[in-house]
């Protein structure tokens, strides 16, 4: 019952919905009190609501934010809480004295303070927000970028300005209880002094040396850094807030290049959930700013997504432009039409090619590029089981998907049966759940299947912990644990503790990456790693969630996997491991392998996961699998060769491409040069 009200109200906890039950019946309370009238059940319920909204506000909560929706936002509770004090005080026959008087002119003009106030936090946020933002990118030295104003005076601004009222509440209470003026009109002025003192304090950062420079002079000294830096090669994206995981797998693939890269980003919030990089970032909201932007070094535009966006910089003709994407698989949004907008379309291997050829969608096949895929590097190849432990099975499903085709994700139909398998299998394996992180967004029965799934492995988990047959170092343990506290102790001092309240015009003059700080956090999240699966004993059961440990980090513990149609089965296909694929639509074997191209060396299951048998068997026993060959071709088919290196291959095609614009442009230049006019207005 508490969960569906806490689901239906859209709160985190059972606390926010009893304060939020609490807030709203305080508010009839208040009348009945100043209608009765009784000064302590006003000032108890009163009390109440201040604490439940300051609770509500302190945790973000959605319904509070809901609503200013429905006409009951912040400011409107306050003034219905401080009318039916001034009704409490008429129904007192207090009307006809000075304390009546008193509160009424006191809240008038409190909120008379709310509207320069108001105007003056809004004022200095929007002067402090940046045409663009930066990060690794020397604007210290080119323009002067004060401090911002202390974090007290921005933070929650309304919700501390209208709490000032609380010592006019109380003094009016108090003068009500004791029919004496005095305790009203001192809380009367304090209040209005600490409102105006507020609104004081605030007027010196609108003006000044105290605001950051006007945009004209903010994109001036990017363009100079640019001339500096001369950027070659730049990463572009644009999207919400939960794709930024999109740009952030390309992020140590732009770190090794050798052609000055850049990254270009469209919205604050994906700058906002950017993971640490060395390479410069440059966030432009504004689609003028960016035309407008001196990118003429660069000659190579990559493009991880396609978005409306794009448009902004496909216009510039002096850089060539590639699709790179986001993931490998045979999902149809890999072969999206307006692929076609780009110079050159770039794939892991073959199958990339052989996708677009079959789609038709007019991508043509002499401008597909086959670069490999630099991300899975870390992804080792499989050795065997090691002698000493059981196999480890990786339960990798992908998300329901927003079309709500029941292909898209096992988990509905499938993941009960899959992991009611593999947990009752015998010789037994280890299973590790690791769902999308999506999973659930916009299917209640995935979200639910997902909680499900997630209490078979638990259950199981306990129950192995105390099964005879499995035991383990708990010495070994330890010493790990007390190495991952370390390890994240020494993270905490590195990274901070996330809560970076700095403002955009502060981040983007102070974030500089200090390379050997960027260096020691990439060695100690490797380590980290190593120690917790170390903390974890080999036989345990365990649902995997969150950005750590990565999924590719899932791959390496695992000896197998079963998973959907997504890029998580070409990737995984680079260990050489054996896996499984959910044929969830139900089509059948063989029309599942002709539509699929990452699943022809995989054993198909269906819902019931009866076919199970036949991957474990293959973990087991290698020499027995009947699909090794059929991987390694695979692999080669869908990833290309592994020598050279993706990487190498990657830079080298970025080269290659950059030597095509800087060939088209001395073309342009040449023929305008000869007094082409064509020439000249294609340029």
């Amino acid at each position: 019952m508490i969960s569906t009200a806490i689901r239906v109200a859209r709160v985190g906890s059972a606390a926010e919905l009893a304060a939020a039950a609490l807030m709203m019946l305080g508010f009839p309370v208040l009348m009945v009190a100043a209608l009765v009238p009784s000064v302590y059940a006003f000032a108890a319920a009163a009390a109440v609501t201040y604490l439940a909204d300051h609770y509500l506000h302190r945790k973000g909560s959605y319904l509070v934010n809901r609503l200013s929706k429905v006409r009951a936002g912040l400011s409107i509770r306050f003034l219905i809480r401080q009318l039916l004090l001034i009704l409490l005080l008429a129904r007192m026959n207090l009307s006809n004295g000075l304390i009546f008087y008193g509160a009424v002119a006191c809240f008038i003009a409190f909120y008379g303070l709310q509207a320069p106030h108001g105007a003056l936090v809004t004022l200095i946020r929007n002067r402090r927000r940046m045409p663009v933002a930066t990060r690794n990118v020397d604007l210290k030295s080119r323009i002067r970028i004060p401090d911002a104003p202390p974090r007290g005076l921005l933070d929650r601004s309304a919700e501390k300005m209208l709490h000032l009222d609380l010592a006019a509440v109380v003094g009016l209470l108090i003068s009500a209880v004791t029919d004496s003026a005095i305790a009203g009109a001192i809380g009367i002025g304090i209040t209005l002094a600490l409102g105006s003192l507020y609104v004081l304090v605030l007027m010196p950062y609108v003006r000044g040396r105290k605001t950051p420079p006007d945009a004209d002079t903010v994109l001036a000294a990017v363009d100079d850094w640019l001339a500096d830096y001369q950027p070659g090669t730049v990463l572009y994206f644009s999207g919400s807030k939960d794709s930024a995981y999109q740009v952030n797998m390309w992020l140590e693939t732009m770190e090794q290049l050798e052609s000055r890269p850049l990254i270009l980003l469209r919205e604050r919030v994906i700058l906002k959930n950017l993971a640490p990089t060395s390479v410069p970032v440059i966030c432009v909201p504004g689609g003028v700013h960016l035309m407008n932007m001196d990118l003429s070094t660069v000659r190579v535009a990559l493009y991880a997504a396609n978005v409306g966006k794009n448009i902004h910089l496909l216009r510039v003709p002096t850089m060539k432009h590639v699709f790179i994407g986001h993931g490998d698989s045979d999902k149809l949004a890999s072969v999206n039409p307006f692929s076609k907008a780009y110079d050159e379309v770039w794939t892991a291997g073959r199958a990339g090619r052989d996708r677009y050829a079959i789609a038709d969608v007019g991508v043509r096949d002499d401008d597909i590029v086959e670069v490999g895929r630099p991300q899975l590097a870390p992804i080792q190849s499989w050795q065997g089981v090691p002698d000493g432990r059981i196999p480890t099975v990786l339960y990798a499903p992908t998300w329901e998907g927003w079309d709500g085709d029941p292909g898209n994700t096992s988990l509905v139909l499938a993941g009960e049966n899959i992991v009611k398998t593999l947990v009752k299998a015998d010789p037994p394996v280890r299973v590790l759940y690791k769902p999308h992180p999506f999973t659930g967004t916009v299917s209640a029965e995935a979200g639910a299947a997902h909680r499900r799934v997630t209490a078979l492995v638990e259950k199981a988990a306990e129950a192995r912990a105390t099964d005879a047959r499995f035991t383990a170092d708990t010495d070994a343990q330890a010493t790990a644990k007390a190495e991952l506290t370390r390890i994240e102790s020494r993270l905490a001092e590195l990274v901070g503790t996330g809560d970076d309240r700095r403002d955009e015009a502060e981040a983007s003059r102070d974030d500089i990456v200090d390379l050997g700080k960027h260096e020691e956090i990439a060695r100690l999240r490797a380590d980290w790693n190593d120690f917790y699966w170390q903390t974890l004993p080999s036989y345990r059961h365990a649902v995997i969630t969150g950005a750590e440990p990565r999924l590719y980090d899932c791959f390496n513990v695992s000896d197998a996997m079963v998973s959907d149609i997504s890029s998580v089965v070409s990737d995984f296909i680079a260990s050489g491991k054996p896996y499984a694929v959910t044929d969830s639509a139900g089509v059948g074997v063989e029309e599942f392998k002709r539509a699929n191209t990452a699943v022809r060396a995989a054993v198909i299951l269906s819902n019931s996961a009866k076919e199970l048998g036949g991957l474990l068997d293959a973990v087991r026993d290698p020499s027995a699998d009947p699909l090794a060959a059929d991987r390694d071709e695979l692999k080669h088919y869908l990833l290309g060769p592994d020598e050279p290196t993706s990487i190498e291959q990657f830079d080298g095609a970025v080269a290659a491409l950059a030597r095509k614009a800087e060939t088209r442009n001395l073309g342009q230049e040449a023929r305008i040069a000869a007094g082409d006019p064509e020439a000249a207005t294609a340029g």
